[in-house]
């Protein structure tokens, strides 16, 4: 049976010893087992968060883009929606 191993990274951070208390007392009261469960938890929702709202906005603006060239670049109207559009305005008109 092959298992395949993590390998893990170190993060360091050195903070003021009443910011490292205020955090131990947030985990604390938040349930979590210790401060780095904590810290990395927490870090992960907020990475997350920013991810998702940073990709929200580049595809956002990846759409802008695509409707901005499609309405400035559009082609003339082929035979098939112009068929289209004349069976649309019969249906609207016979509906009357």
């Amino acid at each position: 049976m092959s298992t395949i191993a993590k390998e893990n990274s170190r993060f360091d951070a050195r903070l003021p010893k009443e910011q490292k208390q205020f955090f131990e007392k947030a985990a604390y009261l938040g349930g979590y087992r210790n401060l780095t469960d904590f810290v990395i938890l927490t870090v992960q929702e907020k990475a997350k968060e920013i991810i998702k709202e940073k990709e929200l906005i580049i595809a956002s603006e990846r759409d802008s883009e695509i409707f901005f060239n499609a309405i400035t670049n559009s082609k003339k109207p082929s035979k098939t929606l112009k068929n289209a559009l004349k069976d649309y305005n019969d249906f609207v008109s016979n509906s009357k």
